[in-house]
């Protein structure tokens, strides 16, 4: 019973920190947005930094932690086996870290002018650069500890460095609105310069959790070998991803300014990257949170041939993720001007949150149906599902970019809006496709989305209703909220009133097979 609760509280402890993360993330963007002398031109110059250093990242760590997790867990009880696993990752990534850290830092003025076409991202380049080494190494440590089944020192670290990043951001965005005057531009920069000090303490704390001497252990180039084979597959369906945020940072800049200039065409950016973004990320992380606990199920159904039992399974999840992606999307489509004015202070980009709902679904179906896959053998689908997806985006945000301002919903952000929600589901068609022909069964979409689209939309009529009695009462930020809360409560009374997820659903699919023997 020790080693089942063990292994329940591990799993909870990393989703847990998973939303943790991400909705805690939520306050310093927030922050940021409604900071004087930031605001969306500031988010133009922080992301565009950002996301060339999560593309980097993604080519040089990503797919590690599960990779180093499989090699471990291989090894049994060979202690010195592991020490040399870790010792040859470590070294290995140690050096992929140093050169990608001084890349970036050396050619922060080509990135920021050529391909960003935002000057002023140059110091955010040059802030973030030393934290490709951090995380290359935070990497490798994760990855360790999973492969031992120390889980709850990953989540442990996740949640650390979270803390370290949004303090640090606050206070050195601070600093910064003092000692410069409100430059926006060393703003921006130092609101990176978080990010590396948050992976310095991350990486700082993994280390020291440490308990294996080193003396004994070699580093091996076949070592080395097998964690980048390994971690191929996994790292090119997330560059693939990064590349797709990209495709915004590096077009909409570039092209827009011609037609608003390029102070506006920044503020377009920032107002996508810096709210729309953020705000659609926090549903999605609940269910790639749950998205992570299927594979182990789905690999032993597998090897069982049991596919009666992996349908099971994906119905299930299937229905799990409908009954959470389908409120959030139709809260932020009824309640977009309401959730912005909320969170910052203004109604701008409500037709932008309302694509973004959209897509969200469709982003949601992929986590889940991209873990089946890889469970099932299938591993370089996703990466050409979503090869399919961002070439169209890319094609599409070209398209749409080169139409005037205002002339139709198609220019600017919202067409890149529509862009990015074409790419999913092309992703998620081509993905669904191989699923259902490899499972050899017919999985009904629309029996999933019957009753939470019911539900939803009862939800959405309470919401609006209650909202618009409040709002001439008590101030309307209070109205946003209490009226919120009472769809919320609308809705998971509806959801087992309906019986669209059964209350034990969560703890079963944490637990199923993972600590049956």
């Amino acid at each position: 019973m020790n080693k089942k609760n063990n292994v329940i509280k591990s799993i909870m402890s990393l989703i847990i920190s998973q939303v943790f993360v991400k909705i805690f993330g939520l306050l310093y963007k927030i922050y940021l947005a409604n900071k004087i002398g930031f605001g969306d031109a500031g988010n133009a110059i922080y992301n565009a930094g950002y996301q060339i250093y999560a593309l980097l990242l993604t080519i040089s760590s990503i797919g590690v932690p599960s990779a180093m997790a499989k090699i471990i867990a291989e090894e049994q009880t060979d202690k010195l086996k592991k020490q040399e696993i870790l010792k040859s990752g470590l070294m290995l990534f140690a050096i992929i870290g140093i050169v990608g850290s001084i890349a970036m830092f050396l050619l922060s003025e080509t990135i920021a002018n050529n391909i960003l076409s935002i000057p002023e991202a140059k110091l955010s380049i040059m802030a973030l650069s030393p934290a490709i080494f951090n995380v290359c190494i935070i990497s490798v440590l994760r990855g360790f500890y999973n492969g031992i089944n120390r889980i709850t020192d990953t989540a442990k670290s996740q949640t650390i460095e979270q803390i370290i990043k949004t303090i640090a951001t606050i206070v050195f965005v601070e600093i910064s609105y003092i000692i410069t005057i409100s430059n926006t531009t060393k703003m921006a920069a130092y609101a990176n310069l978080a990010t590396t000090v948050a992976t310095l303490g991350s990486m700082f704390y993994l280390y020291r959790k440490l308990n294996y001497s080193h003396t004994k252990a070699k580093i091996k180039i076949s070592k080395m070998l097998k964690i980048l084979y390994i971690s191929f597959p996994i790292s090119l369906s997330s560059i693939l991803a990064s590349l797709n945020r990209n495709i915004d940072s590096i077009t909409i800049v570039r092209y827009l300014k011609k037609y608003v200039g390029e102070e506006f065409a920044k503020v377009q950016y920032g107002l996508l990257s810096g709210k729309i973004d953020v705000i659609s990320a926090v549903p999605v992380s609940f269910v790639i949170a749950i998205a992570t606990t299927i594979i182990p199920i789905i690999a032993k159904k597998n090897k069982e041939h049991d596919c009666t039992g992996i349908s099971k399974v994906v119905r299930k999840y299937f229905r799990y993720t409908f009954s959470i992606i389908i409120p959030c999307s139709v809260y932020f489509s009824f309640f977009s001007n309401e959730i912005l004015c909320l969170l910052f202070n203004k109604y701008d980009g409500s037709e932008l949150l309302q694509i973004s709902a959209i897509t969200v679904i469709f982003v949601s179906l992929e986590q889940i149906i991209n873990c089946v896959l890889q469970g099932i053998g299938k591993i370089f689908v996703p990466a050409f599902a979503l090869g399919i997806g961002v070439f169209i985006k890319c094609i599409l945000n070209l398209v749409f970019l080169n139409i005037p301002q205002n002339e139709n919903i198609f220019a600017g952000a919202c067409g890149c809006c529509i862009a990015t929600l074409v790419c999913h589901i092309v992703a998620f068609a081509i993905s669904f496709y191989t699923l259902e022909k490899k499972l050899q069964i017919k999985l009904k979409i629309f029996s999933f989305l019957l009753k939470p689209v019911i539900a939803s939309c009862i939800m959405a009529l309470a919401l609006k209703n209650v909202y618009f009695f409040l709002n001439g009462i008590i101030m309307e930020k209070v109205a946003i909220i209490l009226s919120s809360l009472v769809a919320l409560v609308i809705y998971i009374f509806l959801a087992f009133t309906f019986k669209i997820a059964d209350k034990n659903d969560m703890l079963c699919m944490c637990v199923q097979n993972t600590v049956k023997k």
